[in-house]
């Protein structure tokens, strides 16, 4: 006959395993889960954030990207010529862990008005450091 300590030691440890086997279907459920979302990601076009590599900011808010796991494609109508183009998952995700873009910035430009603004604003910094460098006296050394 089993005293009343064994009887509780054995009931205590039946909870324990069954405590113990319901986190591991629990853990196996949430990684299912997590795949699960990965592949129907994936198959929207879509790519999984990985928060380590972005750019730190000081804010209180979470941008949608962030709470919802994944970069999704967005659409947007170009500032310049108003031709309506698609910011891509990898597009996004160079940007914002690559680049260390802002999290709170989007595309508004089309990668050719881009390329004009980015000519324009080299001409226009070159135009001044001439501009500047004929205004300053020769030094006599």
């Amino acid at each position: 006959m089993k005293s009343n300590k064994q009887k509780r030691s054995e009931i205590s440890a039946r909870k324990a395993a069954k405590r113990e086997k319901q986190e591991i279907l629990a853990v196996q459920a949430a990684r299912e889960a997590r795949l699960e979302f990965r592949r129907l990601a994936r198959s929207r076009g879509e790519l999984p954030v990985d928060t380590a590599k972005l750019s730190p900011n000081n804010s209180y808010s979470i941008p949608a990207f962030v709470a919802r796991g994944t970069y999704a494609p967005i659409e947007f109508a170009c500032k310049q010529c108003g031709k309506v183009e698609t910011w891509t998952a990898e597009q996004q995700k160079w940007w914002y862990e690559v680049a260390k873009g802002d999290v709170f910035t989007t595309a508004i430009m089309c990668r050719p008005c881009r390329r004009k603004e980015r000519s324009r604003r080299d001409e226009a910094r070159r135009t001044h450091l001439d501009g500047a460098a004929r205004k300053l006296p020769a030094r006599k050394g």
